[in-house]
């Protein structure tokens, strides 16, 4: 086979080299536009498990890379006049031009045809080349040519950086940040060879603009970093190797992500996309050469595979290739998505945690960026580090930490004080639709449903949400507090709780607005009724489901009136039925959201128009509900952060939104999404709404309930830890097992916590059981890595 690699990268010497080690006959040429054994940029950052692939695939060259390579395990962190340090990381550095070295020389032994010093136009320039291997970087010509085939998505990030080298050697990957009078800068600093260190400067467009930046040359970029970071420097000179580029050298970070990687080209050639050319990584978590070797080994790995079976020859190209894609799609994407976590929190750290946030809970955030590391793992990479942060933070709320173990508990199983209330942990359950109810009383099922995760460790239980009125409600099964009926079902509960657990108990009140007269969830969720509807209104006429639900009405100004008293009258009733918290909802294309969401509010009056009008009418009613609310109780609203609809809510309006109810009172924002508008396309994963919880909690300067796919200690430990939230609200997990606090306690081992006296004999079977399973685990874990 004839191949041809466009770009002499790591992905295009790496692929060269292996697949002229699997076949000699191959005839294998790297076409690269710079001089011979030249390159540009400083350390690249490998894996281990990269690593130990290398060594299967070419041991030769494993072995040279080794020789060369740094390895360190701390991450050090300067920050407000503090050093800290964590290890148990595990990096390897190694010189850009030292690796591609290596490579070229491996390449030319193996008999690899190295061509410098021409600037390929076009893949059609080698026409007999049975495959035509793109790797010509982020700014591919290649993939550029065939946009419309490859289907690139490329988004340009805010933040500008240099890419510079030292001769100061640092023995710590260290990430050093300085706040100037117009922002912070950020140094990504880690050793590649016993001489020399790279030192990436990072910050905002417009710190960057404000100082100058924009209209700096490279050596005045230089003299201003050295500037910058001269207590960090001492005395070292900063450097730069990319004399070829214009201006200052302070660039942009480009993601790439490709829906296509390969495709057959005019002349018949095979034309495959690897490395920068078809996905990128930001550098804060150092994965964009691993990626490109990891893409070299399996389209490798895919052609002996199907060599064994019958040969490697130019007819099995397309099946090779759409095998390499779908092979190495999901992993590269999970490498992405957590690259663009870690970058992302870098190009907010200045405006949303170096300001708020404390040396001590900086660090655990800047660890947990990529939320690939969470707190377990941060355990096992440094248990004594964690311990340590774990002790810091049971301090800080007021937790005595046990002199002689020095352990603490685990973050969220901290108390959490609000107004004038306790809880014993920062576990919720999360108010849950039963549709239970009759004539809108909550029953023996909600006794037991709510008594029961009461009993189950949570520190707070919510009900469901609970309607203002009949016409309000959800569906007919639907809990409210408009009669005295129901008070004295609210009040049997809140009794029950506080009797017989030590959990607190909270209460959710809401209008459903348009979202209203509905069936029972199992018989057909958000369809209407099949008889028996009642009259909907909203904050503009809307049919949620279209050409099926019916249409609201637009609420007139007698109708926000009446509304709002009924809010201000069952947030009465919840205080006297006992409860211990308010929630008021505005989330989910409810009444109150829709007054909120551009999606759903089309009013031209004053309460439509701008956020601050749309707005109008839900502070209205959460004043009117604060007002007869107990001043020593807690009031939280829900909103919906982000519509997930282009024109609707976004996390930067929910940041505006929550100051609005911070300043009418509210104590926690409840951050949720979504449900406001069928068109919606949300982006699911793993604690996905955290990030909304986060961003208000820093930049809103209010605490927030973090709740969304959150089902594990791990999860709440790493945003409680993080400072993402105050609070975690679990959901589904809680229906699915109502003493989910207590499981989950057990299964990190953490002994200390409570159980229910009538409970006591469960709880050290479950812990043994729990221990049993992990000391297995941990012996598998230690049999095979013998073998």
């Amino acid at each position: 086979m004839k191949i041809v690699c466009i770009g002499g990268g790591p992905a295009g010497l790496y692929f060269a080299l292996l697949m002229k080690q699997l076949n000699a006959a191959h005839d294998v040429t790297v076409v690269e536009r710079n001089k011979p054994y030249d390159t540009f940029g400083w350390g690249v950052v490998f894996s281990d498990a990269t690593m130990d692939n290398m060594r299967e695939w070419d041991p030769v060259t494993a072995a040279q890379i080794e020789e060369a390579f740094n390895h360190w395990d701390d991450i050090e962190l300067l920050f407000k006049g503090r050093k800290i340090r964590s290890g148990g990381h595990g990096f390897v550095g190694i010189g850009r031009k030292h690796l591609l070295n290596i490579l070229q020389a491996r390449c030319e032994q193996l008999g690899v045809k190295l061509v410098f010093e021409t600037d390929v136009q076009s893949d059609e320039d080698y026409a007999d080349a049975d495959l035509v291997i793109a790797s010509d970087g982020v700014n591919s010509r290649i993939r550029g040519k065939y946009a419309g085939m490859f289907k690139p998505d490329i988004v340009t990030r805010p933040n500008r950086y240099i890419w510079l080298g030292t001769n100061k050697v640092y023995e710590a990957f260290t990430f050093d940040f300085v706040r100037t009078e117009h922002g912070w800068f950020q140094a990504h600093i880690y050793k590649f060879d016993d001489q020399t260190s790279t030192f990436i400067v990072e910050t905002t467009e417009d710190c960057w603009k404000a100082h100058g930046l924009d209209e700096a040359d490279q050596q005045q970029s230089i003299n201003f970093c050295e500037r910058l970071f001269t207590d960090n420097l001492q005395g070292e000179k900063l450097m730069t190797n990319a004399r070829h580029l214009r201006g200052s050298a302070w660039i942009n970070f480009q993601r790439v992500v490709c829906e296509q990687w390969w495709l057959r080209n005019a002349k018949g050639s095979h034309v495959v996309l690897m490395g920068d050319a078809v996905h990128t990584a930001h550098f804060a978590i150092g994965s964009g050469t691993k990626l490109a070797i990891e893409d070299a080994i399996e389209l490798t790995r895919q052609f002996k595979l199907l060599g064994n079976v019958s040969g490697d020859g130019r007819e099995h190209i397309p099946e090779v290739l759409a095998a390499y894609q779908e092979a190495r799609r999901v992993e590269t994407l999970r490498i992405q998505n957590a690259a663009w976590n870690a970058m992302e929190w870098f190009e907010v750290c200045g405006q949303r945690y170096c300001d708020q946030l404390e040396p001590e809970q900086f660090m655990y955030s800047m660890l947990t960026r990529s939320q690939r590391i969470s707190h377990e793992n941060l355990r096992l990479r440094d248990p004594a580090w964690l311990g340590g942060y774990e002790q810091w933070l049971a301090r800080r709320s007021g937790v005595p930490v046990d002199a002689d173990s020095g352990k603490a508990p685990p973050p969220m199983f901290l108390p959490y004080k609000v107004r004038g209330l306790t809880l014993k942990n920062r576990i919720v359950v999360s108010p849950m639709a039963q549709y239970s109810a009759q004539d809108g009383v909550p029953g023996d099922y909600h006794l037991v449903h709510l008594g029961a995760r009461a009993l189950g460790g949570a520190g707070l239980v919510f009900a469901e949400m609970a309607c203002v009125s009949p016409e309000g409600r959800i569906t007919p099964g639907c809990p409210g507090t408009y009669s005295e009926a129901q008070k004295a079902a609210w009040t049997r509960i809140a009794d029950w709780i506080h009797t017989h657990t030590d959990a607190k108990f909270a209460m959710q009140i809401g209008h459903a607005g348009a979202k209203a007269s509905t069936r029972l969830a199992w018989e057909g969720t958000d369809l209407p009724l099949t008889e028996g509807n009642w009259p909907i209104m909203s904050a503009s006429p809307q049919q949620y489901l279209e050409g099926v639900s019916q249409i609201s009405r637009q609420m007139t100004r007698a109708d926000m009136d009446e509304v709002k008293q009924q809010f201000a009258h069952g947030a009465q009733m919840a205080a006297e039925a006992g409860a211990d918290w308010l929630e008021l909802h505005c989330a989910h294309g409810y009444l109150l959201s829709a007054f909120i969401s551009p999606l759903t509010n089309h009013r031209e009056d004053e309460y439509g128009g701008s956020l601050e009008n749309r707005l109008r009418y839900p502070l209205e009613v959460f004043k009117a509900v604060r007002a007869v609310w107990p001043e020593k109780r807690p009031m939280s609203v829900r909103i919906s952060a982000h519509d997930w609809v282009p024109g609707g809510i976004t996390p930067e309006d929910a940041v505006q939104i929550a100051k609005a109810f911070k300043a009418a009172g509210a104590d926690l924002i409840d951050c949720s999404s979504g449900q406001v508008s069928k068109q919606e396309k949300p982006v699911f994963g793993r604690m996905f709404q955290t990030p909304f919880a986060d961003r208000i909690r820093q930049e809103a300067g209010i605490a927030t309930i973090a709740v969304g796919a959150i089902s594990e200690a791990d999860h709440a430990n790493s945003i409680i830890a993080a400072g993402r939230a105050d609070l975690c609200a679990v959901a589904r997990p809680h229906l699915a097992n109502p003493n989910w606090t207590l499981t989950e306690a057990a299964k990190i081992g953490y002994t200390p916590i409570a159980w229910p006296k009538q409970l006591y004999q469960g709880k050290r079977q479950m812990e043994t059981l729990f221990e049993r399973e992990k000391m297995q685990q941990a012996a598998a874990a230690a049999s095979a890595a013998g073998h």
